[in-house]
């Protein structure tokens, strides 16, 4: 008697994930691309997370920390330690907002206008080999696809007691 042959999809995934074989996908997609991202930026002398706080900065000017951790959605304990690295490497700067002295303005420095440059060359090639072997349209297709689960994360984050 033969054996079924099983649905080659889940023969791939643990037993646990068979319900959820794209979750699965993007968790591993997630963790390689940060793997990888982490990798380009260390030409850098970044670390991952670090490129997020710096485009915004580089974006928005200067900014308070409160803000900046809410933009880059971390934990303050994880911001305050990015920047303290940041304003050791000259990328950034710290000082008294002049609107409450209570609060302290961050923004990027003079010197971290190379940074840019190395930061978008890493994203671009990034970009470039974590979607190679796709065309334009895959390309768009896939961008409006994870744009629409973005949106459905972002809306369960919300709904959560301990979402930001």
């Amino acid at each position: 008697m033969k054996a079924e042959s099983a649905d080659p999809v889940c023969t791939e995934l643990p037993s646990a994930a068979r319900g959820g074989p794209v979750s699965h996908a993007v968790s591993r997609v997630a963790r390689l691309h940060r793997i990888a991202a982490g990798k380009a930026l260390r030409c850098a002398g970044l670390y991952p997370g670090q490129e997020f706080l710096m485009m915004y900065l580089w974006d928005a000017g200067a900014a308070r920390q409160s803000e900046l951790i809410k933009a880059v959605d971390l934990d303050p304990s994880t911001v305050t330690k990015m920047l303290q690295r940041l304003e050791q490497a000259g990328h950034v700067r710290r000082r008294p907002d002049p609107d409450d002295r209570r609060a302290v303005l961050v923004e990027a420095s003079s010197d971290s206008c190379a940074l840019h440059s190395d930061v978008e060359r890493a994203w671009t090639n990034l970009e470039e080999r974590t979607l190679a072997g796709l065309d334009a349209t895959e390309r768009t297709e896939l961008a409006r696809l994870l744009a629409k689960v973005e949106a459905n994360l972002s809306r369960e984050a919300e709904s959560c007691p301990e979402g930001r």
